[in-house]
C-alpha cells in the first residue's frame, strides 16, 4: 500500500531534478496542482529539517547539500560485489601496480575497493580517497555511462584549471578526451591529477550501478604499458563477468580485442 506523503515527497525530489533551479510555493502548488496548505506543510518541513533552502529571499525553494551528503555517505557503505573485488585482485597480481574499483560520488569518484601494489613507489590509494570526476581516468570513465544531462550538469558545475598538469582546462576539453578514450575503448591519466602518477581506467555496468576499473602507478613504470593494463582490465572483465558483458552494457566505448594481444 502506497503512502501518499512518501509519494508526495518523491515527486517533489523528481521534480526539483528535472527543473534544475528554484521554486516557489506557488509553481509548486501550479505543477502538482496540490492544495496550497498542503505544498506549504511539505516545503517548511523539509527547510526545518535542512533539505532545502532559499538561495535568495522570497525567491523560491531549492534542494540542499544534505540529499548529497546522504547519498555519499550510502555510496561509501555500498557493498561491492565479490566479482569486481576478484577482478582487481587478478590485476594487482598481473600488473604488479595498484588497483581499485570506484563509483560516481556527485562531482567525485570515490575508491569503494582497493589492492595496493608492494612496490617501495607505488599509487598510495586507501578505500574512501576521492579524486575529481573530469580529470581522473577513473572519474571519466565513468562519466562516459552515465545520462547526457546527468553528465552535463557535473561538468557545468566543476572547477577547472586547478589540478595536475595535464589536467582538461575545460568542458569541452574534456568532451575531447572523453571521446577519445571511448573510440580507443579505455580511458587515461598522465599527472593529470597528481603529478608523476597515471593509470588506465574502464568501465563496468551492473544493473542500474556504474563502476570504474583502474591500474594506476608511477608514470616511469606504467607510461610504456598503458595500453596492455587496459586490454588486460578488458580481458578480466570477460573473463570474471563473461565475454559480451561490455559489449551489452556498456555504450560509446569501443571495446578492444584483448584476445589478440600478448598479455601473457
Amino acid at each position: 500500500m502506497a503512502v501518499k506523503q512518501i509519494e508526495n515527497l518523491l515527486a517533489l525530489l523528481e521534480f526539483f531534478a528535472e527543473r534544475q533551479e528554484p521554486a516557489t510555493l506557488a509553481d509548486v502548488v501550479r505543477h502538482f496542482d496540490w492544495p496550497r496548505s498542503s505544498a506549504h506543510n511539505i516545503l517548511t518541513t523539509l527547510a526545518d529539517a535542512g533539505y532545502l533552502y532559499e538561495p535568495r529571499a522570497r525567491g523560491g525553494y531549492y534542494p540542499s547539500s544534505r540529499w548529497q551528503q546522504l547519498s555519499e555517505a550510502f555510496t561509501e557503505a555500498e557493498p561491492v560485489p565479490e566479482a569486481l573485488r576478484r577482478i582487481i585482485v587478478r590485476l594487482g597480481e598481473e600488473t604488479g601496480e595498484t588497483t581499485w574499483i570506484s563509483a560516481p560520488n556527485g562531482q567525485f569518484a570515490v575508491f569503494l575497493a582497493v589492492v595496493e601494489s608492494s612496490a617501495a613507489v607505488r599509487y598510495a590509494a586507501q578505500l574512501g580517497n576521492r579524486v575529481p570526476i573530469h580529470v581522473t581516468a577513473s572519474g571519466q570513465t565513468l562519466l562516459s555511462q552515465m545520462p547526457e544531462r546527468d553528465r552535463e550538469v557535473i561538468l557545468r558545475k566543476t572547477e577547472y584549471g586547478c589540478w595536475g598538469p595535464n589536467a582538461a582546462k575545460s568542458v569541452d576539453e574534456v568532451r575531447e578526451q572523453m571521446a577519445e578514450a571511448g573510440a580507443r575503448g579505455w580511458f587515461v591519466s598522465a599527472s593529470n591529477y597528481s603529478p608523476d602518477l597515471g593509470g588506465v581506467a574502464v568501465p563496468i555496468v551492473l544493473g542500474n550501478r556504474i563502476y570504474s576499473v583502474t591500474v594506476a602507478g608511477p608514470l616511469y613504470r606504467v607510461t610504456d604499458k598503458f595500453e596492455e593494463n587496459a586490454l588486460r582490465i578488458h580481458r578480466a572483465i570477460a573473463q570474471e563477468l563473461g565475454p559480451d558483458h561490455s559489449r551489452k552494457t556498456l555504450t560509446g566505448i569501443t571495446i578492444p580485442d584483448w584476445q589478440g594481444a600478448a598479455l601473457d
